[in-house]
């Protein structure tokens, strides 16, 4: 196995708690139906992609959240403009979604996501950047390639675990990705995702792990009530503040800085 591809040990039996209060069938199809009706709006307007303003991609991110019948919680921004590495933790399919909400940026996905239905052909066609995960010789020129987009001034979003969490457990972010902020000079804005309910129990629902199938953790999303994805946005860490793409991934992993005071987070409805 390569050293790019790390193993949570999460897997759907044993981390994914029981869905409990659903809603009617019905309506969990109809949030289906909508989430796979924005998809495709997305992937009908990739050939002007380049045109379209960031804000109205921010818009359409939120209305994935949304249409899967999940409210979004965020605090913190990150700059609108400029080269920009976004870093995340990994729990679910919906964190693209998230991260598309914080900035539009180039995800850096994993090239096996090209033969996905509907979101490999929106991914592709979004500008992502592909790394083959099984050749490590193939790691430097992904790292070239992400320095060359941050140069550009383009913002590339990366999940450093290298691996989906549960959502209560999370791995350590893998370093080489940093190393492309340090060639390029670039900040780098930490992002902490989580899950939770209304009444403030973390949930593992959404969670994308081990051997579950991507249907299955997009019928739990639509089918939970009261689900509430957390958005933190961390304060951006400047270009040429960490020697090293050791310190600089340390600063940036999740737990680095307190965690936020929800109370005030802004609520989208």
């Amino acid at each position: 196995m390569s050293v790019w591809m790390p193993s949570a040990p999460c897997n759907p039996r044993a981390c994914i708690e029981p869905t409990g209060s659903l809603t009617a069938v019905p309506r969990a199809v109809l949030r289906l139906v909508a989430v796979i009706t924005v998809l495709l709006a997305g992937i009908a307007l990739l050939p002007i992609g380049g045109r379209i303003p960031a804000g109205l991609v921010r818009r359409w991110a939120w209305w994935i959240v949304r249409a899967a019948g999940v409210r979004l919680r965020m605090t913190g921004a990150a700059p609108r403009e400029g080269g920009l590495l976004l870093v995340a933790n990994h729990i679910s399919w919906m964190d693209i979604a998230l991260m598309a909400a914080v900035r539009p940026a180039r995800m850096l996905a994993k090239s096996d996501i090209r033969g996905w239905p509907v979101a490999g052909t929106l991914t592709a066609g979004s500008g992502a950047l592909f790394i083959d995960r099984e050749r490590l010789r193939a790691l430097p020129q992904t790292v070239a390639a992400i320095a060359d987009a941050l140069r550009a001034g383009s913002a590339v979003a990366v999940f450093p675990e290298g691996s989906t969490w549960c959502g209560r457990a999370q791995g350590n972010f893998r370093r080489a990705v940093f190393q492309a902020a340090l060639d390029a000079d670039v900040p780098v804005q930490p992002v902490r995702l989580h899950y939770r309910l209304t009444g403030g129990a973390a949930s593992t629902a959404p969670a994308f792990i081990g051997d579950d199938s991507l249907l299955a953790s997009v019928w739990r999303v639509v089918s939970v009530r009261g689900l509430v994805a957390e958005v933190d946005v961390r304060p951006v860490i400047p270009a040429g503040t960490h020697p090293d793409r050791r310190t600089l991934a340390r600063a940036a992993q999740p737990g680095a800085t307190p965690q936020p005071d929800w109370t005030h987070a802004a609520l989208v409805a």
